[in-house]
């Protein structure tokens, strides 16, 4: 039998973390790119807490943390003037080892994925697109078209479209792609700039309708504006230059330009496809799912999709599980895709919404209430869990099964930082299926682990663990990707059988 090959259409963010993944579980890729190199601009900043979980597992998390700039404070400007100021370097403290915001321009991010992939013998093939495609029961023959203009046909049991907003795969594929494009025009800005605002700070120009957002970057004054312009007269859109905007960042921010590294602009658009798999063939981040940049949570989403993709091939290809376990990757990455687009909508119409009373709302009453929920601890942690993403769930799931202590199966695996300085979360790095017990094991529990292949982690008892919300001596099956998959209470060596046996799984 060949060996078999996945073919990933697409070598942005999403793409790249699949072949990482894929290539980590012992799965070979092939991905491609019409592109002749990686992007040199980038709008994707903010890489949250949880892609830096998913990072860890590959070892890949201190190479963005060491590349990027932690955010210490957001600021608040209106009138020209700091408003207000949230402390966020430790808005989630007890929840991730991340616990902080971090910004990582997506074009530096790319090129570390890239440099990842290439040690593990993986290379983007560059200026070779995806013609065409088909599907039978066994796999996906492709028509490609080279660097040179010829064409090649190749063969792959999956076809995994990581291909942008104009995807060629959910194209083919007939795929709707529902939603529709915000007014106005925005755009993004490389510079070198000195004033007022504070380095490793975000800074956030709330007077008006028309939003800034300065984001401070890696190097002496480097920073990255964010922002719109829609009161441009007619027809002036497309000889916009940095020179129409800049009136904002000098007045509102007190910005002293130096350098303009580069400038371009862009529309927000907010579609979420109708489905995310045809067959043999899926959808992933931007060919999936866009929206609008409030929360930086797009690059992110596209990442999250990867991952939960890339484990579920493995135990296919390499395991031999049933293509039942495939059915599962549409409804878990839907069903966030559709609430993340219309709870980006509500915050982007709070930003953007014009009227006196609007204003009044931005300039008055947010720099007074902004402060103030960061205080109360339980908000603070409700708003860095949903921004973060680590409150992502899938407890819908078919895979998801039981309920012990205050975790349900289909959540994150909460994080506990161990008394011996070492956490819980170390023993995912493996990738694999494991059982996690904390607190006494029960009698024919590791026998059971043994018999069915699961590794096995048991923890001593703590109490950090009654926090995070376990139940002393209960089961928690996990999935290559860290969240829960059954928790049982009762710690029942049968049920584990039980749960594998009926879901067709081979860990």
């Amino acid at each position: 039998m060949p060996e078999q090959i996945v073919l990933i259409a697409g070598a942005g963010p999403t793409g790249l973390v699949l072949a990482l993944w894929l290539t980590r579980l012992g799965i070979k890729v092939r991905i491609i790119d019409k592109t002749a190199e990686p992007g040199t601009t980038s709008r994707a900043l903010a890489v949250q807490a949880r892609t830096l979980e998913y990072y860890h597992q590959i070892g890949l998390d201190d190479a963005v943390v060491a590349g990027g700039v932690k955010i210490e404070n957001l600021n608040l400007w209106a009138g020209g003037r700091r408003m207000a100021g949230v402390p966020l370097q430790r808005t989630g403290e007890g929840v991730t080892p991340y616990a902080f915001a971090l910004v990582f321009p997506q074009d530096a991010h790319e090129r570390l994925l890239i440099e990842r992939l290439v040690t593990l013998g993986v290379h983007v093939e560059r200026r070779t697109e995806l013609l065409r495609f088909s599907q039978n029961e066994s796999g996906v023959t492709a028509t490609l078209r080279r660097p040179d203009g010829s064409e090649e046909v190749c063969d792959a049991p999956y076809l995994a479209g990581c291909d942008g907003a104009a995807s060629i795969v959910r194209g083919q594929l007939g795929i709707g792609f529902p939603g529709g494009t915000y007014t106005g025009l925005f755009y993004v800005a490389d510079v070198i700039a000195t004033g007022e605002p504070v380095d490793k700070d975000l800074h956030v120009d709330i007077e008006d309708a028309d939003f800034l957002l300065l984001f401070p970057l890696k190097g002496k004054a480097h920073w990255r504006l964010v922002g719109n312009a829609h009161d441009l007269p007619a027809g002036e859109h497309g000889k916009l230059s940095f020179d129409d905007v800049k009136g904002k960042a000098v007045e509102h921010l007190k910005l002293n330009i130096q350098k303009v590294n580069w400038f371009s602009t862009y529309r927000v658009h907010h579609r979420v496809a109708l489905r995310f798999r045809d067959r043999r063939a899926f959808l992933l981040g931007d060919a999936a799912h866009i929206h609008s940049p409030v929360g930086g949570q797009g690059m992110n989403t596209g990442i999250g999709d990867a991952v939960n993709l890339a484990w579920k091939i493995a135990q296919v290809l390499k395991r031999g599980a049933s293509e039942k376990i495939l059915d599962t990757y549409e409804p878990e990455r839907i069903a966030f895709a559709r609430r993340l687009v219309a709870t980006t909508d509500r915050g982007f119409a709070l930003v953007t919404r014009r009227g006196a009373l609007a204003a009044v709302v931005r300039k008055r009453i947010v720099p007074l209430v902004v402060p103030v929920l960061f205080r109360i601890r339980a908000m603070r942690r409700l708003l860095f869990r949903t921004v973060s993403q680590t409150q992502v769930n899938y407890r819908d799931s078919s895979l998801s099964e039981g309920s012990a202590g205050k975790v349900r199966a289909g959540d994150r695996l909460p994080w506990v930082k161990l008394a011996s300085g070492e956490d819980n979360f170390a023993p995912l790095t493996s990738l694999a299926w494991q059982v996690h017990v904390y607190g006494e094991l029960k009698e024919g529990l590791r026998e059971a682990c043994n018999e069915l292949r699961l590794q096995l982690h048991p923890f001593a008892w703590e109490s950090g663990m009654q926090r995070a919300g376990f139940q002393s001596g209960a089961v928690y099956l996990l999935r290559p990707d860290g969240y829960v998959a059954l928790a049982d209470p009762s710690a029942d060596p049968n049920r584990l059988r039980q749960y594998l046996a009926g879901r067709e799984l081979v860990v």
